[in-house]
């Protein structure tokens, strides 16, 4: 069962109920331990914060959302949530990635739209974007990250994510820079993972002072 209520549905609220931004409370910072925060010395709980968001789904179904993020970029998420809401922008699920034991693939596979998770970039002990709230991935399962390796095989997360990687191919959930998701968090100062050149994350924004990146 998802904590707190991952899939409560809200039909017949106004815009403004279902988004908040507040300090991590204590039942939320206790789930987080040993989950996706870790002690550190680079991130601490007043540099985070939890939201709450309103999401449709693809088959039309409102959901509450919750998820953790830098407060640099909390008013901008919930800016950009809104937006995405009232235009029906579909995202399947919006949990803590605690729910999956922080284990990333798990909750890719899930299609589980996240932010903050103290954790390295794959295959390297750089800590990610995500590791400081600064990052978040949309739609994971529809949109993977596709590494060409050098002995000339294409790694996918999800491994389940394979099917989408033919970004020709019509699919639903898909995030191009066509549509509205793309579009606001453009607007709103990230960066997207699908324009990098040593890989693509299509399901990854960030957001960093830099106004170019290569790598996640």
């Amino acid at each position: 069962m998802f904590w707190l209520c991952g899939a409560l549905q809200l039909q017949g609220q106004t815009l403004s109920e279902g988004f908040s931004a507040q300090p991590v409370p204590d039942s939320i910072w206790h789930f987080m331990q040993g989950r996706s925060y870790q002690p550190n010395p680079q991130i601490q709980r007043t540099d985070l914060r939890y939201l709450k968001v309103r999401h449709y789904d693809y088959d039309g179904q409102v959901h509450q959302g919750e998820l953790i993020c830098n407060k640099r970029i909390a008013s901008k998420l919930l800016a950009i949530f809104k937006a995405l809401y009232e235009a029906r922008y579909p995202i399947e699920r919006i949990t803590l990635p605690d729910n999956y034991d922080a284990d990333d693939e798990r909750q890719m596979r899930a299609n589980n739209t996240s932010c903050f998770c103290y954790r390295a970039v794959e295959g390297s002990k750089k800590l990610s974007y995500h590791a400081r709230g600064l990052a978040i991935d949309i739609n994971p399962l529809y949109n993977p990250c596709v590494r060409r390796q050098k002995n000339g095989k294409t790694l996918v997360q999800p491994a389940t994510g394979k099917a989408y990687v033919d970004r020709t191919k019509p699919f639903r959930y898909k995030i191009t820079p066509n549509d509205l998701c793309y579009k606001l968090f453009i607007q709103h100062g990230f960066t997207w993972g699908g324009a990098w050149r040593s890989l693509k994350d299509y399901q990854h924004f960030e957001y960093s002072a830099a106004s170019s990146r290569t790598t996640p």
